[in-house]
């Protein structure tokens, strides 16, 4: 079974850090992400959707991102509910974020056009700038060590087949 949600989205407001008893970082947010716009509709649907990142990431967010930041979010789906004051149950669907990235927009800074590409979970840019984020814990690169430090194969044509 697979439970993996991938979006890219603005916040809707600065972040909340809260900590466990036991000291862990805990962050909630809310993403606005906006829906395909249909034929004849004037204005495209936004959905809010709940996130919550943990431990570094929780830290990353609520130091680096504010309201209306650009945020791609790799995580899963989780469901609770819980009973309100007035004693009604509440059903909560969120994101729990296992991988986070504070997007940055392309733009045009000095000589030439400043690009973002992503690799192992750091994000730097072709102009020498660097931003570090955070990945959760748990999360890891299922392809990352299969080739060794090194990437290249050495294949000669005696080898395929064709």
């Amino acid at each position: 079974m697979i439970n993996r949600v991938v979006i890219t989205g603005r916040l809707s407001r600065d972040p909340e850090l809260r900590k466990t008893q036991s000291g862990l970082s805990v962050c909630s947010f809310q993403l606005a992400v906006d829906r395909p716009k249909l034929k004849g509709q004037d204005e495209a649907v936004t959905d809010w959707i709940s996130c919550q990142a943990w431990r570094q990431a929780a830290d990353y967010i609520c130091n680096y991102a504010k309201k209306g930041a650009l945020l791609a979010v790799d995580g899963r789906l989780q469901t609770h509910s819980y009973d309100n004051a007035s004693g009604q149950k509440v059903h909560v669907t969120e994101v729990v974020c296992e991988r986070v990235e504070i997007q940055r927009q392309a733009s045009t800074q000095g000589s030439g056009k400043q690009q973002t590409r992503s690799s192992q979970g750091y994000q730097y840019t072709d102009d020498g700038g660097f931003a570090n984020n955070y990945t959760s814990t748990r999360y890891q690169e299922p392809f990352a060590n299969d080739y060794g430090s090194d990437p290249a194969l050495d294949i000669s044509s005696d080898d395929l087949p064709f």
